[in-house]
């Protein structure tokens, strides 16, 4: 098994970062503005529609200001049975987030798309903390034929 890991600092409260992983409008202000379901609670399924296709996320643990963890129940092939976790801790005026895709069946190319993707909607989620614009898909920046 592979994953992608990325470290962002965002410079606020861990609080603000979980609200904006563990509500709809947050997620719909940084990764796509297509975002339904139930982020809030453990068992709640939110689904992610983006032009090429879409995911949904069944929420697994919550732990609040410290931890959110994801299933994928429904998308690509590749991601189904994978692990999304964002483990956050405060140090000084910076929130840092930990994340993690965790569980890949093997290293592929869409996983390379799916890691640079992953941090250009990390930096979105930056910016909508920091400055309350971020750049949710159908907004995000295309990086090849799959968005």
């Amino acid at each position: 098994m592979v994953d992608i890991l990325h470290r962002v600092g965002v410079k606020s409260s861990v609080a603000e970062v979980y609200a904006a992983v563990t509500t709809i409008d947050g997620l719909a202000g940084w990764w796509t503005t297509d975002t339904q379901g139930e982020a809030g609670e453990v068992g709640g399924v939110i689904g992610f529609k983006f032009v090429p296709g879409g995911f949904d996320m069944k929420v697994v643990e919550l732990v609040p200001d410290k931890r959110v963890l994801w299933q994928v129940v429904e998308g690509p092939e590749e991601w189904i049975g994978t692990h999304i976790s964002w483990d956050l801790e405060q140090v000084d005026e910076w929130a840092i987030i930990h994340f993690k895709h965790e569980g890949w069946k093997e290293q592929v190319e869409f996983m390379a798309h799916c890691s640079t993707k992953w941090a250009s909607f990390l930096l979105s989620l930056k910016s909508l903390i920091e400055t309350t614009k971020g750049a949710p898909s159908p907004d995000d920046v295309s990086i090849s034929n799959w968005h």
